[in-house]
């Protein structure tokens, strides 16, 4: 399967293009583009409120327990964390409603205030994209088992040139290593 950078990469270099040859300056052309933008993050907000009701009906209260790794560059120890699979999964829907809200408050900014319009093509399609092939939606809209890269807790995604912290570790090597340090039991509603 291919890389999802990749195919964000190539998504931006030709919408880069595309936005070259967009009439802008026509107010109709404009709106239309505006009303993409808003149309494309309803979407998303409509599938994650979705999500959110199949997450609380299913309620899902199996004991999940991972270490999740220290912050990078700082000297804190791992920290063993005992969840449910409902909670954690509310956990990252709401760190998605977040980073969507903020990509959304970015956006404003730069179209609004800087009077930018071709990011709002952009900002239209990868959003989008990205939550499709989000773990939540690919396991709770799309019906696909946790198993493999599924499997809860999921890794971060990794950053800039695949740099990134480790994700969570929820092998019982490092479960039992973390309640032996002293930094187990901690309850996550």
């Amino acid at each position: 399967m291919v890389n999802p950078q990749i195919t964000n990469l190539a998504i931006i270099l030709v919408m880069m293009q595309v936005s070259k040859k967009v009439p802008f300056e026509d107010p109709q052309v404009l709106m239309a583009v505006r009303a993409w933008y808003v149309v494309s993050n309803l979407i998303i907000i409509g599938m994650y409120l979705f999500i959110q009701t199949k997450i609380n009906k299913k309620k899902d209260m199996t004991t999940l327990k991972y270490v999740e790794p220290a912050p990078m560059g700082s000297s804190e120890e791992p920290k063993l964390i005992t969840t449910t699979v409902h909670s954690y999964d509310l956990q990252q829907l709401r760190s998605l409603y977040k980073s969507q809200l903020m990509g959304v408050g970015m956006m404003g900014v730069m179209h609004l205030y800087f009077k930018y319009t071709n990011p709002l093509l952009i900002q239209s399609i990868l959003p989008l994209k990205g939550a499709f092939e989000g773990n939540l939606v690919k396991i709770h809209l799309f019906g696909k088992p946790a198993i493999g890269d599924l499997k809860r807790p999921w890794k971060a995604a990794a950053g800039f040139m695949g740099m990134g912290g480790e994700g969570p570790k929820a092998d019982k090597k490092s479960i039992e290593a973390a309640e032996r340090a002293g930094s187990g039991g901690v309850k996550e509603e």
